[in-house]
C-alpha cells in the first residue's frame, strides 16, 4: 500500500480519539506523560494469583473492545467535524484500517467494529487489519499517510485497541516479559521487563488541502514513516540498533528532514534490558553525538505496553506534548545506565516547542517502524 511517488498531498492529523488507562481523551493521557504519574496498579480483572507479576495500567470498567474501538472512532470523526456535515459525501468512501491482536476474537471484533463504523458514518466496513504485533499500528499509520499521499483517499481513519487479557498477560508472564518489581523503567539502570496496559486510539490522517478547504483544524502534520526488519531473532533486537536505525533514517529521508532538526524522540523504551540497550545503540547511529542532548524519553512508563495498539497511542501521545509544549518524562527511572547514555526527561516536564518529533516502535520478530510528526 505504499506509494514512492510525488506526493500529491500532504497527510495530516485532523482527529484523534483515546481510550487509557489514563482517562477518556487525550488531555487526561498527555496530563499524565507529561508529569509521570504511572497508571498501573494490581490487576483484578481476572486471576493473578499464581502469576510472577500482578500489575498492568488498566481502564476502570473497560467496555467490550469493539464498543471502546468505535467510541474513539467517534471520537476522532467529532474533533476532525464538530459540524458534523463538514465531510460531505467523501465519508463513506474513507477506509478503516484497524490494528489488533491475532487471535480467534479477531475476526469477530472487526466484523462489529465494521458493522458499527457503517451504520454510524456509511463507511464501507474495515478495510485491512493489521497484526503484526507491536508495529501493528505504526504499520497502518504508515500505509494511510501513504494513500492520502499518494492521492488515492482524502482521508483515512486508522484505529488501534489492546485490552489486557489473562492469556497474554500469562504469556508475557510466563516468558519472563514483566518487570519483576511492577515498574516499566526505561533505559534504566536496574530495569527487568514491561508490563501491558489498556488503550483503544483512533485517528483521522487526511490530505492537508482537504482539511484546509473545510476550515478542519490540522493537529499535527505526518511529515515520514519508515519501517525495517532486522532478520535477527525471533524476539530480540539486533543489539547493534541496525534494523530501528534503518526505519528512523527512511522516515527523515521521506520527509526531506536531517536529523538535527528533530527535537524529541518518544521511544519504543519497553524496560526490557536487551531491547532499551539496543535502542539507545539504534538512536546514537541515527543522531550521532547529538543524541547526548536530545530529549529522549518513553511514555511506556506511564500507560503500559498496549501491544499491538502501542504505536498509535504514542503516536497521539507525541502529538498531544507538542501541541502543549511539555515533553513527557521518562518515569520509573533509578539510575544511569552506562549501555543507554541518553538525555533522558527526568524529574518533570520538560518545556520545549520542537518542530519535529520521532515516535519508534518495534515488534517480536524484527519488526521497527518510526513515525516522524511535524507541529
Amino acid at each position: 500500500m505504499s506509494s514512492d511517488a510525488a506526493p500529491a498531498a500532504r497527510p495530516v492529523v485532523t482527529g484523534i480519539g483515546v481510550l487509557s488507562a489514563c482517562g477518556h481523551g487525550l488531555d487526561p493521557l498527555v496530563t499524565a506523560v507529561g508529569y509521570g504519574k504511572a497508571g498501573f496498579s494490581t490487576v483484578s480483572r481476572f486471576d493473578v494469583a499464581r502469576r510472577r507479576v500482578r500489575r498492568a495500567a488498566l481502564l476502570p470498567d473497560p467496555p467490550p473492545l469493539a464498543e471502546a474501538l468505535l467510541t474513539v472512532l467517534g471520537d476522532a470523526c467529532r474533533q476532525a467535524d464538530p459540524s458534523g456535515v463538514g465531510f460531505g459525501p467523501n465519508l463513506g468512501t474513507t477506509p478503516l484500517l484497524l490494528a489488533l491482536h491475532s487471535d480467534l476474537r479477531t475476526a469477530g471484533v472487526a466484523a462489529q467494529v465494521g458493522a458499527g463504523a457503517a451504520e454510524q458514518w456509511g463507511l464501507p466496513g474495515v478495510t485491512r487489519v493489521y497484526t503484526g504485533a507491536c508495529v501493528a499500528a505504526g504499520t497502518a499509520v504508515a500505509d494511510a499517510a501513504a494513500l492520502v499521499r499518494a492521492g488515492r483517499h482524502p482521508r483515512v481513519l486508522v484505529a488501534a485497541g489492546h485490552l489486557v487479557e489473562p492469556g497474554v498477560f500469562a504469556a508475557f508472564d510466563a516468558g519472563r516479559a514483566l518487570a519483576r518489581d511492577g515498574e516499566l523503567r526505561p533505559f534504566s539502570s536496574g530495569r527487568s521487563g514491561t508490563l501491558l496496559g489498556d488503550a483503544a486510539v483512533a485517528v483521522l490522517v487526511e490530505a492537508e488541502s482537504a482539511a484546509e478547504a473545510r476550515g478542519a483544524q490540522v493537529l499535527a502534520r505526518l511529515a515520514g514513516w519508515g519501517r525495517s526488519g532486522d532478520a535477527h531473532h525471533v524476539c530480540r533486537p539486533v543489539p547493534d540498533g541496525g534494523g530501528m536505525a534503518r526505519a528512523a533514517e527512511a522516515a527523515l529521508a521521506r520527509a526531506g528532514v536531517d536529523a538535527a532538526e528533530v527535537g524529541y524522540v518518544n521511544a519504543n523504551g519497553t524496560g526490557s534490558p536487551l531491547a532499551d540497550r539496543a535502542e539507545a545503540a539504534a538512536l546514537r547511529r541515527v543522531f550521532g553525538d547529538r543524541i547526548d542532548t536530545l530529549p529522549v524519553s518513553s511514555t511506556k512508563a506511564v500507560h503500559g505496553h498496549a501491544l499491538e495498539a502501542s504505536a498509535l497511542l504514542e503516536l497521539v501521545v507525541t502529538i498531544g506534548a507538542l501541541r502543549r509544549g511539555l515533553l513527557p518524562v521518562n518515569a520509573g527511572y533509578l539510575g544511569p545506565d552506562p549501555d543507554c547514555r541518553l538525555d533522558l526527561v527526568l524529574d518533570g516536564p520538560r518545556e520545549a516547542a520542537p518542530r519535529y518529533a520521532l515516535s519508534l516502535n518495534s515488534a517480536f520478530g524484527g519488526a521497527n517502524t518510526a513515525l516522524l510528526v511535524a507541529a
